[in-house]
């Protein structure tokens, strides 16, 4: 059962729960000091509350000797694979399907970890069923790369046509917009179904944490620029080794990472019960990550969204093994 907190509420929990915050991890003393300190990392005007390790992860960073952490906001796209194609960031904490039709344009950037499953839901009114029923109706979505993709896969998935069976609407504020009947359904992360649970409106369609197949693969992935991961790979594997840290946090002290996105200012109403209860942070040792880009690099295929092979994609724009020796050093 989903917990509905308001702020006052929200605040006292994080406040009574992460007295103590994170405790910095030593240096790892057989290891080289990395390259450079300096690490640019995305931010978004528009809260996504599954981002939230990454605000975590600052004191992990400063601990591993990266002491310039600097948080980004680009104009040169709606997204961060933007960001990351035009290399005004370091590193993109992204959905797979951003990653995938980066790597098809061409852009120099290596996929490093799968991060956590599931923080999109596909939310409806009660004129919509099941998926298939869409047909003939109006989807929400906030004009991002990641939703417009998504909604195009998971429809094509049960046989619809995203361009000719449903309209698809850019509106700033999804849970009004179904509120006053604009739209009959949409697709959106953290706070957003939090908020529409919180007012009753609407049903669940599919919720990625939980429903197959989108529940077996990872909803978010890292992904560095190439020229990053090849100049600094001592510093590429300490940024991953201090965000990985901070996604087991979400498991082990989620008060603690809530905490940390409100010190930021990142943070919603709802971010503690997304990290709680919404998102699955606990698979990123247990999930194969070439498994989820290789499926998602299908779909987009048979959607026409690329042309490039899955198998090509993987070549192109993965570089897993940082992740292999961060398995070997981080064992539960």
């Amino acid at each position: 059962m989903h917990i509905i907190q308001n702020r006052r509420r929200f605040m006292a929990g994080i406040a009574a729960g992460a007295a103590g915050l994170i405790a910095a991890p030593r240096l790892a003393l057989a290891e080289p000091a990395p390259e450079t300190t300096k690490v640019r990392l995305p931010v978004f005007a528009k809260v996504s509350d599954c981002q939230s390790p990454m605000y975590a992860a600052t004191e992990l960073l400063h601990a591993e000797g990266l002491t310039d952490v600097e948080f980004v906001s680009s104009g040169t796209g709606p997204d961060s694979s933007d960001w990351i194609g035009h290399g005004e960031i370091d590193f993109d904490w992204n959905y797979p399907l951003a990653h995938v039709l980066n790597i098809a344009k061409g852009a120099p950037i290596k996929v490093l970890t799968g991060l956590h499953v599931g923080c999109l839901e596909l939310i409806a009114n009660d004129r919509v069923v099941g998926i298939p029923d869409l047909k003939g109706k109006t989807v929400g979505v906030d004009g991002s790369t990641i939703q417009y993709l998504l909604l195009n896969v998971m429809s094509s998935y049960v046989g619809l046509d995203p361009a000719k069976d449903f309209e698809t609407l850019v509106t700033p504020d999804a849970v009004q917009s179904l509120a006053e009947g604009k739209i009959d359904a949409f697709l959106g992360g953290p706070p957003t179904p939090q908020q529409a649970r919180e007012r009753k409106l609407g049903h669940v369609l599919v919720i990625t944490a939980i429903d197959k197949p989108w529940s077996q693969y990872f909803c978010c992935m890292l992904a560095s620029t190439a020229d990053y991961a090849g100049r600094y790979p001592m510093a590429t594997k300490r940024v991953m080794r201090s965000l990985l840290k901070a996604v087991d946090l979400c498991i082990t002290n989620p008060e603690a990472v809530a905490k940390s996105a409100v010190n930021i200012g990142y943070a919603t109403d709802y971010t503690l019960q997304a990290i709680r209860s919404d998102i699955r942070y606990d698979k990123w040792r247990e999930y194969d990550p070439e498994d989820s880009l290789r499926f998602y690099a299908l779909r987009m295929q048979e959607t026409n969204a690329v042309t490039m092979r899955p198998q090509e994609v993987l070549d192109r724009g993965t570089d897993w093994r940082f992740l292999k020796e961060l398995k070997r050093e981080m064992k539960t």
